[in-house]
């Protein structure tokens, strides 16, 4: 899958990009129950929030695979190629829940203000896409993204250690009421299978979910090779440092893993 011109150009104006149904029911019923089987697990990449519900899981690529086969998958790293022009290594690997009535904030932040902070990725040369294994709505805790933002550059930010259990390089309030005065927010849903990418500065956030409806969201953070991270301080599971460019998989083998899950369910 390749992105066209006018979606390239509309990356790089507003900062984002949604593709519908980029990944077909079979193959996201497949992902979506592994997810779930990964977050009964007790792993030390499985963050949960403070009630106990699952947060986020690390680097389930790694253990998992479904998960490797989504995180080489050509729909999801060609279209990156494109926009950095580049070979890609995965950076981190993440799949959020936002648990159905106890899915916590994310507060409002750029990506790349912890990539730099945290790991010292030397640019804004790598970027989230991401998979919606759930329906994501206006009600359960869409992400919201702030359009445009990316062209101001890594904004001040303060180290947020308190807020929920995962801790965040937040933008003040003075800082996002003067972006959204100029950029608006938005937040992209769709069926489950959608895919959205966004710039590694775009600032964004997401509500809590007091619904009855889960919201999982599969992310790769995919970096340029020769951005390549220089003082990671987080564990290898958060920010990884094996380097080598990622080989995508046949576009078919999500597809084929799907169909065997399924038999073997039968």
């Amino acid at each position: 899958m390749l992105l066209s011109d006018q979606e390239i150009r509309r990356f790089h104006d507003e900062g984002w990009l949604f593709l519908p149904e980029v990944f077909s029911p079979e193959e996201v019923a497949a992902l979506r129950q592994e997810a779930e089987a990964i977050y009964r697990e007790q792993r030390p990449e499985i963050w949960r929030e403070k009630s106990g519900a699952p947060r986020t899981a690390f680097a389930a690529h790694t253990y998992n695979e479904a998960f490797r086969l989504l995180g080489a998958h050509p729909r999801l790293i060609r279209p990156v190629e494109q926009i950095f022009g580049e070979r890609l290594y995965m950076h981190q690997f993440k799949i959020n829940a936002k648990a159905a009535f106890t899915g916590d904030v994310w507060q409002w932040h750029q990506d790349y203000g912890t990539w730099k902070r945290d790991d010292g990725m030397p640019e804004p040369r790598a970027m989230n896409i991401s998979v919606f294994l759930d329906e994501v709505m206006p009600i359960n805790g869409p992400l919201m993204l702030i359009p445009r933002s990316q062209r101001y550059g890594t904004l001040d930010a303060e180290h947020d250690t308190a807020t929920t259990s995962y801790p965040l390089w937040t933008l003040d309030e003075a800082t996002v009421t003067r972006l959204v005065e100029e950029g608006g927010i938005v937040a992209p849903t769709g069926k489950p299978g959608g895919v959205l990418m966004f710039h590694g500065n775009l600032v964004h956030g997401s509500a809590p979910n007091i619904t009855p409806y889960p919201r999982k969201i599969v992310y790769l953070t995919l970096n340029a090779v020769s951005n390549y991270i220089r003082t990671p301080t987080r564990p290898e599971w958060i920010a990884h440092r094996d380097f080598t460019p990622i080989e995508p998989v046949a576009d078919d083998a999500l597809t084929r893993y799907a169909q065997r899950y399924r038999q073997a369910a039968e």
